[in-house]
Formats: C-alpha cells, structure tokens, sequence
C-alpha cells in the first residue's frame, strides 16, 4: 500500500466530519476488493463507521458490455477535506489495481467515489460534492439508503423519494461486506 499523503496528517487537526463513499468492482475478485478499499481507508485517516450491504448491479453509463459490478457504501468519519480525499480515494484505487486513464464507465478493478461530505457543496475540476450521479443511480443510492435512511443532500433534499425515479435500474443484494 502505499504512504498516506502529508496532508493527513496535516488534517488531523481539523474536526472529523461524516462523509459518504461508494465502492464499486467488476474485474478479479470483485469482493476482494471492495474489502481491500475499504480496509485502507484507516491508513489515510479515515475511520469506517458503517458498511452498506453489497449489490451486484448491471454496468450503468457509456459501457454497458462488460462483467456486472458490486458495489457498497461506506459511511466514514474523516478530517481530511474533499480534495484530500480524493487523492486518498485515488491512491487507493492505484494501490489495488485500477489502471491509470481507461475508458469512461469501462471495467475497473476498484473505484472509490466521494459521494457525500458533510453538508459540503463542493465543485472543482477534479472533483462536485455530492457526487453527480448520487440521485441517478440505483447502485449508488441503495446502499447510502441502507446506511441512513433519513439521508439528505446538503441543500435538505431527502434521498429517499430519488430511489422511485430509478427502480427500473436492477440491483440485487449479493451479501455482507
């Protein structure tokens, strides 16, 4: 694995806030590495609180013909800011196996998305708090419903009613995480 950044540490000294990933694999071994993601989080300062089940989901977006994909949610507490988790998000991904570039919704080894952080709205050329495709995607909404059902965008718009807009996109709850 590789050395968590400077800016961990140097985050330490800021209030943890809560905060929302997704994980998401669909090449190898797919929950090896849903496991693997999440059991790195704690080197870069980030502390799990609670797992989502995991859901075996058809690929959504631009690549539709490749294997289908697990994926979970984490609810986490963390010092570090958006920017800063998204590089330990992307470090981790490289440390498991996710190749560099690649095409846009094609197969990965591990993807660790920033979806929720705190009540943060965030925008950068990297990065948009929350994430754009947290009320579109089943996949992704699920698991963050199964955390917490009461969850709330940071402007109070509830997630729970986008779940109706997306029930034609199948997920199947395939175990623990």
């Amino acid at each position: 694995m590789g050395q968590a950044p400077g800016g961990a540490r140097r985050a330490a000294r800021r209030s943890a806030q809560v905060g929302y990933l997704g994980l998401g694999s669909n090449v190898g071994d797919r929950l090896a590495k849903l496991r693997a993601a999440r059991d790195a989080l704690v080197l870069y300062g980030v502390a799990v609180e609670a797992a989502s089940s995991v859901y075996e989901t058809a690929p959504q977006g631009e690549v539709t013909d490749q294997p289908d994909f697990l994926n979970a949610a984490l609810r986490v507490r963390t010092p570090l800011g958006p920017e800063e988790l998204l590089q330990a998000a992307k470090s981790i991904e490289r440390d498991i196996g996710r190749e560099p570039g690649g095409v846009r919704h094609g197969p990965r080894a591990i993807d660790v998305d920033v979806l929720l952080l705190g009540d943060m709205e965030y925008s950068s050329d990297r990065l948009t708090l929350p994430h754009r495709e947290v009320t579109s995607r089943r996949f992704v909404l699920e698991p963050l419903l199964e955390l917490d059902p009461d969850l709330a965008l940071p402007d109070g718009t509830p997630l729970a009613p986008a779940l109706e807009d997306v029930r034609d996109q199948p997920v199947r709850r395939a175990g623990a995480l």
